[in-house]
């Protein structure tokens, strides 16, 4: 009798996962993001370009190239937001816009991917970065995805070719994103290694 009603218990809980859960299908880091239309007699930045390369070890000096403007010139900050396969998203970063990059600026955003959350995050991490932009009306821009995965071995690694308009004299840093990453498997154990 016993086995039974354990046998119709799991039978019972494969229909309910197959009922509630969403058919085994992996979901996406990130669902797309379309901004919200501006406040009336208002206009929302504009991300022209952008450009980042997608491969680098841990510890990279990762720069995002961006180039923004806003008819208006009242943007006001950049929001970096970070998702981690394993892990999830981060809290949003905000970078403030000194008042010479607020109606125009083109450069490049500086994340050190070195963490001093974990000693080593494992190679093929996969992270995806979503950057949008801010005005002092709270309009904002479209969000700009850039993945990025931790690949050693990378030659090279920081003599690549910037594409137009990036590739045009020195750019200024605009920013330091500070987000630190975790290593999902050593989540529990108070970030310690097993040796």
């Amino acid at each position: 009798m016993k086995l039974s009603k354990f046998i119709i218990v799991l039978i019972f809980m494969l229909l309910a996962s197959l009922f509630f859960f969403n058919e085994g299908k992996a979901q996406p880091l990130f669902a797309p993001v379309e901004g919200k239309p501006p406040k009336p007699g208002t206009s929302a930045p504009i991300i022209k370009n952008a450009f980042a390369v997608e491969k680098g070890p841990y510890g990279y000096i990762w720069k995002i190239f961006i180039e923004a403007e806003d008819p208006e010139g009242d943007m006001l900050k950049i929001a970096s937001v970070v998702g981690q396969t394993g892990y999830g998203r981060y809290p949003t970063d905000w970078i403030y816009l000194k008042p010479v990059y607020q109606k125009h600026f083109k450069g490049y955003l500086q994340w050190n991917t070195f963490s001093t959350k974990t000693h080593l995050l494992r190679e093929w991490t996969h992270m995806t970065l979503l950057v949008s932009i801010v005005d002092k009306a709270g309009n904002e821009s479209r969000v700009v995805v850039f993945p990025f995965e931790f690949v050693s071995g990378v030659k090279d690694l920081y003599s690549y070719k910037l594409p137009p308009p990036f590739d045009q004299g020195d750019l200024p840093k605009i920013g330091n994103i500070h987000i630190d990453l975790f290593e999902p498997t050593l989540m529990g154990n108070g970030g310690a290694k097993d040796d």
